[in-house]
């Protein structure tokens, strides 16, 4: 007889048939129309007896158990369930089929898929009594749904959250920590241009070099909290790579050999070339370290369209169009326990060698502001390979408004500059009192008529109350995270207040929240990062206003 034909014989009879006859015919071991019933449910199921025994199981359970002890008619169905969550599994059943249960129940726990599968298949259980005309509990239905996928997406999210307020605290400890540094690295500067010799310097160096390293700290949590301000370009990623590989063969040293495998004709993305230069150099060295005896580290570049999302460990890639950059390395390979963690911040297996935990996040941080997203692999004994998407840029190029990037060692001011010349009036807002106080130093040295406020608020009752006959504003100087108004609001308000839309303006701020980066589009805004060295704040006012040029011209 044609299967099918039995299939809908089967579905005829069940709707004939009352819904005691149906629990009566699953609860029964002999049934054949019984059988064929249960393997005509979608999904899988179990039938199990009043003592917990296996009455039936459908081909689809067998499938998802692979085989391993399938629901054998006879047998208990307790140890089908994962050893771990069997007690608790069972007490759930027993509650239905001792009918101490009001009607089906459903909990989520794992089935038991052999010795190889450490976790068990995660499922969803639905138990649904089966009963007698007279209502007593002969067996039960069991169906499982595969809640795999669920369990990794929650997984996912959790991880993204740990991520996310891990940054966010990194992010507000970078922005206080900067302003102290700020200060220090201003007195510091400060002390070295009153007295450029002597001990009272020497120390006063060895201050400032020590705010500098804590300064570099401050920048890798800013890139892990992903809250740095960012200066995308279009950037042909092959160039990126060849540009690159002279220094990473200098760092890489004489054991570990380099090579290049571009895809041509390369492809374009968009984004800040110092940062991708750091993300692809703190990989390599990474490589290195892992290649104690010497090896191989590859780059390739390549090309990535996907229709539908891809998803690699904790990370889930959208569709779209990616340019991808692998570094592969032939060293000791990633323990598959500690892989899951590399990207975590301040998880390190380099302890002992110094290693401070912020080096791969500060790369994940990088690759996700930028809207793109990591992948890795790895194999012990044979490598380890990251892959990197990024978005494919197929657009023109744009101009985009070049800032003074936050130098590495800033230089003090070794000399006492000559007397400089009257350059304008600067509006100085901050609401951190010694890095105002040093700022308005500073500025006056180098020729500014400087005005203060510790707020946005009282910045514009201060131009309010200012005469007619005053100098106008030159230039506007604020930090960008304040109470109350932000350096943004402020510069537009400013900008208003003088009549004067283009008036040149220095943002300066520890970091920079992602609905305050749209003031460094505007025409003549830069962005100065914290902590600034005293001649950097200089520099970036000149750059601003365009003085520095003129002054020169006329000096001469």
């Amino acid at each position: 007889m044609n299967p099918m034909g039995i299939v809908e014989r089967v579905r005829r009879w069940r709707g004939r048939r009352s819904g005691g006859d149906l629990m009566l015919r699953l609860a029964s071991p002999d049934d054949p129309l019984a059988a064929l019933l249960l393997d005509d449910t979608a999904g899988a199921a179990l039938v199990i007896d009043r003592a917990g025994c296996v009455v039936r199981g459908n081909t689809a359970l067998r499938q998802m158990l692979q085989g391993v002890c399938a629901g054998q008619p006879g047998l208990l169905a307790e140890p089908l369930f994962h050893e771990p969550l069997r007690e608790a599994a069972w007490d759930e059943i027993s509650l239905v089929l001792a009918a101490r249960a009001v009607g089906p129940r459903s909990f989520a726990s794992a089935l038991s898929c052999g010795e190889t599968d450490a976790d068990g298949q995660p499922v969803r259980v639905s138990v649904v009594p089966l009963l007698q005309p007279d209502g007593q509990v002969i067996g039960a239905l069991l169906r499982f749904t595969d809640i795999s996928e669920q369990r990794q997406l929650e997984a996912q999210l959790a991880h993204s959250q740990k991520l996310q307020a891990t940054g966010q605290l990194a992010g507000g400890i970078a922005h206080d920590f900067n302003n102290l540094l700020t200060a220090i690295l201003g007195a510091a500067d400060g002390i070295i241009e009153r007295e450029p010799a002597g001990d009272t310097a020497e120390d006063a160096a060895q201050v400032r070099a020590s705010a500098l390293r804590g300064a570099a700290l401050v920048r890798q949590l800013l890139a892990f909290g992903r809250q740095q301000t960012l200066q995308p370009r279009i950037l042909a990623v092959n160039e990126v790579i060849t540009d690159l590989s002279g220094l990473l063969r200098r760092l890489l040293g004489s054991k570990v050999r380099l090579e290049l495998e571009l895809e041509e004709p390369g492809r374009k993305v968009r984004a800040d070339p110092t940062q991708l230069d750091q993300v692809l150099v703190n990989l390599a060295v990474n490589a290195r370290d892992a290649m104690k005896q010497g090896g191989l580290l590859t780059l390739r570049s390549g090309h990535i369209t996907l229709f539908r999302p891809l998803a690699h460990g904790a990370e889930t890639i959208p569709p779209g169009r990616y340019v991808m950059i692998e570094v592969q390395d032939t060293g000791e390979g990633i323990s598959p326990d500690i892989l899951p963690r590399v990207f975590d911040p301040f998880f390190t297996t380099k302890r002992e060698q110094g290693g401070s935990g912020l080096g791969l996040s500060t790369v994940h941080g990088i690759v996700r502001q930028s809207e793109g997203f990591l992948a890795v692999e790895s194999v012990l004994a044979a490598g380890t390979s990251v892959r990197i998407y990024l978005p494919r840029w197929d657009g023109a190029e744009v101009a985009i408004p070049r800032v003074p990037p936050p130098a590495a060692l800033p230089e003090p001011l070794q000399e006492p500059a000559p007397q400089p010349l009257a350059r304008g009036v600067v509006l100085l807002v901050d609401d951190e009192d010694p890095v105002r106080r040093l700022a308005e130093r500073a500025l006056g040295r180098a020729g500014w008529s400087v005005l203060t406020a510790d707020s946005g608020e009282e910045a514009l009752e201060l131009l309010a109350g200012r005469p007619e006959s005053a100098p106008k504003i030159t230039a506007l100087v604020s930090d960008m995270v304040m109470p109350g108004m932000d350096g943004a609001a402020l510069m537009v308000e400013v900008r208003r207040v003088c009549a004067s839309p283009e008036l040149p303006v220095v943002l300066v701020s520890g970091y920079a929240e992602i609905p305050l980066r749209g003031g460094l589009t505007a025409a003549n805004a830069l962005f100065l990062a914290k902590p600034y060295s005293l001649a950097d704040l200089i520099s970036a006012l000149d750059k601003a206003t365009g003085k520095g040029v003129a002054q020169n011209a006329k000096r001469a």
